[in-house]
């Protein structure tokens, strides 16, 4: 019973943090271009943060301003790309899309070796060409991944965006329109009348 209730807790505080950034990205600013850019620029490089090593997040910054995105979007899309673990669960099969990219003969050696890392360890720095090729197929295809994530992610977020702007403005329009007919505003704008 308990493990049933985490569960559902776990699941719960999931679902809260997805509405919580999207209600962030709701509140960016800047118009539906300019978030939807940002998101999918933020989702699109949180997929080649783990082959880059995390030395995407040094051209984060300028990336997101040079193409005119938001960048409290842009956070906000690289936080739901980590929530959902795609860059994890995508990782073999982009290895074998980098590898239809960039063929093995191309590359060296191809595949890495264990080897490899001891080599390293003893001061052989030309088992570091047979690591850094190693990765390359597998950022090729993660690469291809964020940009065809981002553009669908792009058009996804721009969609709900308007659909949640549009919603609230008709929400603002229906409180208007009850405080007009409302008879407590009615006798507020007949006592004005009569005063002056």
């Amino acid at each position: 019973m308990n493990l049933q209730k985490s569960k559902n807790s776990r699941f719960a505080r999931l679902t809260r943090a997805l509405k919580l950034n999207f209600l962030k990205l709701l509140r960016a600013p800047g118009g539906a271009h300019k978030v939807s850019t940002g998101f999918a620029l933020g989702f699109g490089l949180e997929l080649i943060v783990i082959s880059t090593a995390s030395l995407v997040y040094l051209v984060f910054y300028p990336i997101v301003r040079l193409s005119g995105g938001s960048l409290p979007a842009a956070i906000v899309g690289n936080v739901v790309g980590k929530l959902t673990f795609l860059p994890i669960i995508l990782m073999p099969l982009a290895k074998q899309i980098g590898s239809w990219i960039l063929p093995a003969h191309s590359m060296g050696q191809g595949l890495v070796h264990e080897s490899a890392f001891m080599e390293l360890f003893r001061g052989n720095w030309s088992a570091l060409s047979e690591l850094l090729l190693g990765g390359l197929d597998i950022l090729a295809g993660m690469s291809v991944f964020g940009v065809i994530l981002g553009v669908i992610s792009y058009f996804v977020v721009k969609f709900f965006y308007v659909r949640a702007l549009n919603r609230r403005f008709e929400r603002r329009l229906e409180k208007r329109k009850q405080a007009a007919m409302s008879p407590t505003s009615a006798s507020v704008l007949i006592r004005k009348t009569s005063q002056s």
